[in-house]
């Protein structure tokens, strides 16, 4: 009886797990075309940063019609929003993860800008130099006690 339980557990395991690897191949394609697509409409802006913040899409001050394309679950996450002034105009950008951190807050920038998606940054005057990590409690207690022994 027992074993013909677990039989049947392990068969809807194996059936899910298929279903989400097929699932997976999927979206990764679908990531690979639109990662193209950006690829291929991407411009150089020259940008002063007035502003760089992590917040709620509904808050970010991001268009209307963004705002209404995206998946309701992405409506609460909060996005790495960039204030930025491109020539006359003030615009809500969003930055790539990867980029977000690099990004010079009140200093002008050359990026690499696809619709309202920062992917890429350099710096206008000298390189850009990532902010230092912040060190973790365990670190910061080891460093005390080391410091305290000696």
């Amino acid at each position: 009886m027992a074993g013909k339980i677990f039989l049947i557990v392990l068969l809807v395991l194996v059936i899910v797990l298929v279903v989400l690897y097929f699932l997976g191949k999927k979206a990764q394609k679908k990531q690979e075309a639109q990662q193209e697509q950006m690829e291929a409409a991407k411009q150089t802006v020259t940008m002063l940063i007035i502003d760089k913040k992590r917040m709620p899409i509904k808050e970010s001050g991001l268009p209307q019609m963004v705002i209404d394309q995206t998946p309701k679950l992405m409506r609460r996450s909060k996005l790495p929003i960039v204030k930025a002034k491109i020539g006359p105009k003030i615009m809500s950008l969003v930055a790539d993860e990867s980029v977000y951190d690099l990004i010079p807050v009140k200093k002008e920038v050359k990026a690499e800008v696809s619709g309202i998606y920062i992917m890429g940054v350099k710096g206008l005057r000298g390189p850009l130099t990532p902010p230092e990590k912040k060190k973790g409690w365990f670190k910061r207690m080891k460093e005390k006690a080391l410091s305290a022994n000696k």
